[in-house]
């Protein structure tokens, strides 16, 4: 006989994840699956939220990687440039990543490589008028989505996911899993 059964409601407090838990406390009890009750959630909530998200980037002709250069672009404040190496950093992605989407970014009109003071070989990625005007409107509507998709949390329980979650990736990035 199966376990599975129908997802549950919201009505009762508990979420599929909880059902997944309860499954393996049954067949393997031994096994601790806290770790699942937050990470597990952690994926859901990306899963969830990234179709809406992304499709606000759509209608600004961008993809999420292409709305990342320009955020970090954006967020840097006037003249709204840096250079490949601070967004390589800002960004956590491969160069060849990075350099694949400069260059779509460079043909859409949305940044140009400006030549850097006293440096020639150092091209510093800037804003367009356009990419400044798309990247405004693009963050705006992203975290219109964002807030109402936490919006069931008061801001108290929003402060207080949003310190937790701080806590779990400062401590998951410094210290090594097992196993």
């Amino acid at each position: 006989m199966s376990r599975q059964s129908a997802p549950p409601c919201a009505d009762s407090g508990q979420d599929g994840i909880d059902e997944r838990r309860a499954q393996w406390a049954a067949e393997l009890p031994d096994v601790d699956t806290r770790g699942m009750g937050i990470l597990g959630r952690a994926r859901l909530i990306t899963l969830i939220a990234r179709p809406p998200i992304e499709a606000i980037f759509k209608r600004h002709d961008l993809d999420s990687g292409e709305a990342d250069v320009l955020f970090s672009l954006l967020r840097s404040g006037p003249p709204y440039r840096l250079r490949p190496t601070e967004l390589f950093r800002t960004l956590m992605i491969s160069s060849g990543g990075l350099t694949d989407r400069l260059n779509r970014l460079t043909r859409a009109g949305l940044i140009r490589r400006a030549a850097a003071e006293g440096d020639g070989r150092s091209l510093p990625v800037e804003l367009t008028e356009e990419g400044l005007r798309r990247a405004r409107e693009a963050f705006r509507e992203d975290m219109d989505v964002e807030a109402a998709m936490v919006q069931g949390l008061t801001e108290d329980e929003q402060a207080q996911l949003a310190g937790l979650l701080r806590k779990l990736v400062l401590t998951i990035t410094t210290t090594e899993p097992t196993g």
